[in-house]
C-alpha cells in the first residue's frame, strides 16, 4: 500500500483512468462487432438498406477508434490495425471478386 499522499493519489488516478479506458475499449469492440455483423447481413441479403447499414456502422466504428487513439486508450498502430481489419471486411463484402 502507498505510504505517502502522492502515491495514494496516483493509485486513485490510475484506477479512474483504467475504468475510463475500459469503457472506451468496450464501446469500440461493440461497434466493431456491429460492423462485422452488418457485413454478414449484407453478404446474406444484399440491398441498398443493408449497404447503408454497413457504411454507417463502419463510420461509427472509425470515429470511436480515432477518438480512442486521440485520448490515449489505444496506440496509434493498434488503432490503424483495427481500422484495417474493418476496411478489409467491408471491402470484401461490398466489392465481390469476379
Amino acid at each position: 500500500m502507498a505510504n505517502n499522499n502522492s502515491a495514494k493519489k496516483r493509485i486513485e488516478i490510475a484506477e479512474r483512468n483504467r475504468l475510463r479506458n475500459r469503457t472506451y475499449k468496450s464501446s469500440m469492440r461493440t461497434l466493431m462487432k456491429r460492423c462485422f455483423s452488418a457485413c454478414d447481413a449484407y453478404g446474406s441479403a444484399p440491398g441498398e438498406e443493408a449497404k447503408a447499414s454497413v457504411q454507417a456502422s463502419l463510420r461509427e466504428a472509425f470515429s470511436k477508434i480515432d477518438k480512442a487513439v486521440k485520448v490515449g486508450v489505444l496506440h496509434r498502430n493498434n488503432g490503424a490495425n483495427q481500422k484495417s481489419r474493418l476496411s478489409s471486411a467491408v471491402r470484401k463484402v461490398l466489392e465481390p471478386t469476379s
